[in-house]
């Protein structure tokens, strides 16, 4: 073996000995999905997807115009929806990262568990969370559509500002601080 091919097959052998990463997969979901795993999951714009007792290793993208209907499932990460047009997420849901949906339309959490945050920022319609136990912080911010917040487990801050009209609920347990606009609920 000359001198090149020797260092060739070194590198070779090198690059084989590093542990191999796999690439989580990005499944996209027009339709409804049943009990099924799945590693990403991805509502694509215009799109509506029915998850029933769906697993997510990863996290869940609602895109452009987009409706998700979750019940019952598990995520591994987060819920993220931008300029959505409904996300929903219910009946014993448990999210191990944070629910955000930002400059959309409504959304709803209820009888659910998410492990992270809850943020709902500049959305034009109706928004709920109800019935939830949430590990992080609830932050509300400069929401059009009318928010309700009622029965909740917090263990951080509910934080709501800026939303006309105000937040409206009670019956929350907040460990950390209620703030501003939510400071009676």
């Amino acid at each position: 073996m000359n001198h090149r091919t020797l260092a060739g097959a070194a590198a070779l052998a090198a690059v084989a000995a590093l542990p191999s990463t796999a690439l989580a997969e990005e499944r996209s979901c027009r339709g409804t999905l049943s009990a099924i795993t799945v590693d990403n999951l991805r509502v694509p714009d215009g799109g509506r997807c029915e998850l029933k007792g769906t697993r997510v290793q990863g996290t869940i993208k609602v895109e452009r115009g987009a409706t998700l209907i979750a019940r019952g499932v598990r995520v591994i990460g987060n819920v993220q929806g931008e300029n959505a047009r409904h996300i929903s997420v219910n009946t014993r849901s448990r999210v191990g990262g944070s629910v955000q949906v930002k400059q959309g339309g409504s959304a709803t959490v209820s009888t659910s568990t998410v492990a992270g945050d809850i943020q709902y920022d500049e959305n034009t319609a109706a928004l709920k969370v109800s019935g939830t136990r949430v590990g992080g912080s609830i932050q509300i911010v400069k929401n059009l559509g009318g928010v309700k917040v009622a029965n909740n487990v917090v263990d951080g801050n509910l934080q709501c500002k800026e939303n006309d009209p105000a937040p409206i609920g009670g019956g929350n347990i907040v460990h950390g601080n209620k703030e501003d606009q939510c400071r009676a609920l």
